[in-house]
């Protein structure tokens, strides 16, 4: 079996685009957006919310469990595979690990809330309307990590990394050489 990822943060992180990073320095690799698998949803989808209704938490275990899915097929098929995500609950990993098993390569990117909400700001106009809702779940997810034990996380810090220094940390810490 090949390595999977789970690649989780605050948004704004670089999480999307370090998945992308990382599984280009393997010979076969495939990065799954979790954001997409829940916007494959044509209707019905709950908009997250700082309510965490029934509903929406249905909806996430169900776009974790699906994007988890997806990874173990690809995986058996010899491909390398970075889920992304944001930090959410006590053991975000739960739904993705019940899948996916205990070798899930647990990554935390970790970066100063100063450096995401630059890094939010430096994204241009597009989802302007989303940024104020950004910036609180910025601050949201960055207090609930301070609360939040990390136990067998590897935990990056990119606050001053580059993508290919974050995705350098990343193989480093877990030991996954790429083939």
């Amino acid at each position: 079996m090949s390595d999977a990822f789970l690649i989780l943060g605050a948004p704004a992180a670089g999480k999307s685009t370090v998945a992308r990073a990382l599984t280009r320095r393997f010979t076969r690799g495939v990065h799954i957006p979790v954001d997409d698998v829940r916007h494959m949803v044509t209707s019905g989808l709950v908009d997250m919310s700082f309510e965490f209704s029934d509903e929406l938490l249905a909806q996430l275990a169900l776009a974790h469990e699906a994007a988890a899915l997806m990874a173990r097929t690809y995986t058996r098929g010899g491909f390398a595979v970075a889920l992304d995500d944001f930090w959410f609950g006590v053991q975000p990993e739960a739904d993705y690990a019940r899948v996916l098993g205990p070798d899930l390569h647990l990554v935390l990117l970790r970066p100063q809330r100063a450096a995401a909400l630059a890094r939010l700001s430096a994204r241009g106009t597009d989802g302007d309307s989303f940024r104020p809702l950004l910036e609180q779940a910025i601050a949201f997810v960055d207090d609930e990590l301070e609360r939040h034990p990390k136990t067998d996380w590897h935990v990056i810090d990119s606050t001053r990394l580059t993508v290919e220094e974050t995705v350098d940390a990343i193989l480093h810490a877990t030991g996954v050489q790429p083939r």
